[in-house]
């Protein structure tokens, strides 16, 4: 059902590496871009995720409760994932864990403050 999502940056070149180097490490790869956005997808042709330059060119901002999910194929992937990140530079916003009975996730935001989550439903 969802096609893709998108996240703002104010440094789309920064931004992009981010991405690049995170999502590449997790078998993501860049799929298309224009000069004010970029899209990743992965081998399994599902959602994308886009990174741009807001269209009204004013500073982008995290929006609050906003928060974007990547799915982890094991709990050791969603602790792969949080470290990939928190190397990268992005800022700890919850550390891997279990947070339910069958729910394992990390959380972190990027260079821009967007939040979020890696996750595995256990």
């Amino acid at each position: 059902m969802i096609g893709y999502a998108t996240l703002g940056s104010n440094d789309l070149e920064k931004g992009a590496k981010f991405y690049d180097d995170f999502l590449g490490a997790f078998g993501g790869k860049r799929a298309f871009g224009m000069d004010r956005i970029i899209f990743w997808n992965d081998a399994n042709g599902g959602a994308m995720l886009s990174l741009c330059i807001p269209y009204d060119e004013k500073t982008a901002t995290p929006g609050n409760g906003n928060m974007l999910a990547l799915a982890a194929e094991s709990p050791e992937q969603v602790d792969a994932m949080y470290a990939k990140a928190i190397e990268l530079g992005a800022t700890d916003d919850g550390a891997p864990g279990a947070r339910t009975d069958n729910f394992y996730g990390a959380y972190f935001r990027d260079l821009d403050g967007n939040k979020i989550c890696c996750f595995k439903f256990t």
